[in-house]
């Protein structure tokens, strides 16, 4: 089968080939001819199998294009994992509070149309901290998110600006933050990611790091029932979770759209990946 495995922009500036090598390599063994494509620069899918977009990293600085693409996708009904309705919806952290709404255990999160001073002031009442994390609702890899203290002024990017305000969770800074990864809905691996030092960012561009680790305690139920609610099933999916002050984790963010997927800290991954996007395939063939 021949797939065509989109990447970023040709000027993207992050360094992406440890996630592409090991994800193409697992899928090279199952039986796939695999085409990189920029995801900015597709033009012509005709003759492909699946498409999947596992590094469209960048899309969010670009994100009217990606809007297009994913439209073009449907219009044209080509073959695509995750599905575009998914895609779309997980492009916006605004499923955060429809999460919460039906009943997800979520980090407390206040979405708001025009951030300020007195959005931050609202806020802190509401969670009860001074610590706060704000970031756009239309982003990834902590682009754009950053930790105020109590007195800490708000980011001349965020003024007047969509947001997503939280209260900044402790248990990041030891614990870390845990990603449950699953194909076709069945958990494959978990890992923990923890900030360097100095830092509340996970990222590895940012100095984190991330080993395998057993799911926490409740974890994987907890991932099961966010995924539930997304209004189509993921192929691949991977749900970043933390623990509050009970212990008890909640859900950081579904990351359904171009998750690193950590088949290098847990190859045991890349068999049931490489099965999961064989089978997405075969159903579109039919």
């Amino acid at each position: 089968m021949r797939l065509a495995f989109l990447i970023p922009a040709p000027d993207f500036r992050e360094e992406w080939r440890w996630a592409f090598d090991v994800e193409a390599e697992a899928l090279a063994k199952r039986g796939f001819a695999i085409d990189p494509i920029p995801w900015t620069e597709a033009s012509d899918f005709s003759g492909y199998d699946l498409i999947v977009p596992l590094l469209v990293w960048g899309y969010f600085e670009r994100y009217e294009e990606w809007l297009a693409l994913l439209d073009r996708f449907e219009r044209d009904r080509l073959p695509v994992v995750n599905p575009p309705s998914l895609l779309r919806w997980n492009s916006d952290k605004a499923y955060l509070a429809e999460l919460a709404g039906k009943g997800v255990a979520t980090v407390p999160t206040m979405a708001v149309d025009q951030c300020d001073e007195a959005a931050l002031a609202a806020a802190r009442r509401l969670f009860g901290t001074g610590q706060l994390i704000v970031k756009p609702p239309i982003s990834a890899g902590a682009a754009g998110t950053h930790r105020l203290g109590a007195h800490d002024l708000l980011p001349d990017q965020h003024r007047g600006q969509r947001a997503i305000i939280q209260p900044m969770i402790e248990s990041i800074l030891g614990e870390g933050e845990y990603s449950l990864i699953l194909f076709d809905g069945v958990l494959s691996h978990a890992v923990v990611k923890r900030p360097g030092a100095g830092d509340f960012r996970v990222q590895p561009h940012l100095g984190g790091t991330t080993v395998r680790c057993d799911p926490p305690p409740g974890g994987e139920a907890l991932a099961q029932a966010a995924l539930a609610q997304a209004p189509a099933a993921a192929t691949y999916a991977r749900v970043d979770m933390v623990a509050g002050d009970d212990r008890a984790m909640m859900i950081m963010e579904l990351e359904l759209v171009e998750p690193a997927l950590f088949l290098g800290e847990a190859p045991e991954g890349r068999s049931p990946f490489a099965a999961a996007i064989w089978s997405a395939a075969e159903r579109a063939a039919e």
